[in-house]
């Protein structure tokens, strides 16, 4: 299990955290074996380490063709 020392929020010091997915390519949100998931060995709390957005354009908003009021 891959395992690496991060400050926990919850704990309020350094802490060792670990990936709750114990076989590389396991995790079902990343298929490729880069999962992003950690939790905390002593409290449990869930951080998301290393992740890259696959966002490629930036969402706009569109303004209102009517009003209703």
């Amino acid at each position: 299990m891959v395992e690496t020392i991060r400050y926990c929020p919850d704990c309020g010091w350094d802490r060792p955290f670990e990936q709750p997915h114990p076989i590389v390519g396991t995790c079902p949100d990343a298929p490729d074996g880069c999962c992003a998931e950690w939790s905390c060995t002593g409290c449990g709390a869930a951080m998301l380490i290393a992740f890259t957005s696959q966002v490629t354009e930036t969402p706009y908003a569109r303004h209102p063709v009517s009003r209703v009021a």
